[in-house]
């Protein structure tokens, strides 16, 4: 590897960081920096600009909802001024499920086109790749019961975190991509695509 390309790496992984630790403070100004100007996001609660997943994190900090992204490592496949990097992630939320205080844990992946445009890596579109998840109460003792129907609206990889945020409010996306399937494959397709200029 040259050193060019040890430079984009790291570049690369820092910014992943840099996206954990200021969604996670409520750092709004360095979370906006992360993403280039029209850059997207897609998660299981929001799909739309980055400029308004910034804002709705906002307002739901408003309101004491807090999250924790941890984060293992990153690789990036790098053409030019594009960019494919996945990183490995643990989605951590905690909140009430019928006055029970709950903790919701996905992992996953991170998965995301970056662009370098004036010098700087940026993310220009995230999507999230769920993989696992289980939803426990705070307290060991304490008892849940779920609704297998509205447990099963949703694919495994997510399906708990869904339920957690479908009962308190959220709309929640059914179709994205799980460890394996179509929407896993059509998301690997189109972003092959892109990295090769599409």
């Amino acid at each position: 590897m040259s050193t060019h390309d040890l430079q984009d790496q790291v570049a690369i992984s820092t910014l992943m960081q840099r996206w954990a630790l200021a969604r996670d403070t409520g750092d709004w100004e360095a979370l906006r920096d992360t993403a280039h100007p029209g850059a997207a996001m897609t998660t299981t609660w929001f799909d739309g600009t980055f400029e308004a997943f910034v804002e709705s994190c906002r307002a739901s900090w408003a309101k004491g909802s807090r999250s924790q992204h941890f984060l293992g490592g990153t690789v990036a496949d790098v053409e030019g001024g594009r960019a494919i990097a996945q990183t490995r992630m643990s989605i951590n939320v905690r909140s009430r499920l019928d006055e029970v205080e709950v903790d919701a844990v996905c992992l996953g992946r991170f998965f995301d086109r970056v662009e370098k445009r004036a010098g700087a890596w940026r993310i220009a579109k995230r999507s999230v790749i769920y993989e696992r998840d289980r939803l426990d109460p705070v307290d060991p003792q304490a008892k849940i019961s779920l609704d297998p129907e509205l447990l099963g609206r949703f694919p495994e990889g997510y399906r708990h975190l869904a339920y957690l945020q479908t009962r308190n409010g959220a709309r929640v996306d059914p179709h994205l991509p799980t460890a394996s399937g179509p929407a896993l494959e059509r998301l690997l397709q189109e972003a092959k695509a892109w990295l090769a200029g599409a």
